[in-house]
């Protein structure tokens, strides 16, 4: 990730509170079958003094699993809030014009090398608990326990898991700090004035970090 000065998040909680805010990630790889990409919900586990583990399942029919077994290094993105930030927000447009349109927004980019697991009670635990995280809130939460066990069985023999203990983290908050307060505070009045939900949750995290 290219991550000029001015955008680069290094705060391991701040990282780690975002891949928990993502609902899903884009994990890359390439391998013997060249460059994969799989959209898939992840799960984060932390430990002391380590940047953390993330877990996840493959349908086995997906040869993308394959390479992760054979040693391929992955790359876990997940994006955050993100919106076109317009020029004539920019109070600076009135005094010279030189400006032009971007994009802001919240990435976060995980690195390192799976472990590959098909075992049924680990793969049991992992649909568990990730159906227990999308679920939570509910009024009345669906449980693995609901769906009979022999159809569930034939559900994970149908998945691969794994787990990616995470050797290398990157965050790139780019929220318009290259920009004038002035400017900022146009960006952020347009961004709130947005009809666009990703817009206004730009804004609140522009207010967050003090941009």
């Amino acid at each position: 990730m290219h991550r000029p000065a001015a955008f680069r998040q290094d705060d391991l909680a701040r990282l780690h509170a975002q891949i928990e805010q993502a609902p899903l990630a884009t994990l890359v790889s390439h391998g013997e079958q060249g460059l994969l990409a799989t959209h898939l919900p992840l799960l984060l586990e932390t430990g002391e003094g380590d940047k953390g583990t993330l877990y996840g399942h493959f349908a086995r029919a997906n040869p993308h699993w394959q390479d992760l077994a054979a040693g391929a290094e992955a790359l876990t993105v997940f994006v955050g809030a993100n919106a076109y930030v317009s020029p004539s927000w920019y109070a600076s447009k009135a005094e010279h014009g030189r400006v032009v349109p971007t994009w802001n927004y919240v990435a976060v980019h995980a690195y390192g090398q799976a472990e590959v697991f098909d075992d049924g009670p680990r793969l049991y635990r992992l649909v568990e608990r990730l159906s227990a995280r999308h679920e939570a809130g509910r009024p009345r939460p669906w449980a693995l326990e609901d769906a009979p066990r022999d159809y569930l069985d034939g559900l994970l023999r149908a998945i691969v898991g794994f787990a990616l203990p995470i050797r290398g983290l990157e965050g790139q908050w780019k929220l318009s700090q290259n920009r004038s307060p002035a400017d900022v505070a146009g960006v952020r009045a347009g961004l709130l004035d947005s009809d666009d939900p990703q817009a206004r949750a730009l804004a609140a995290t522009m207010n967050d970090s003090g941009h």
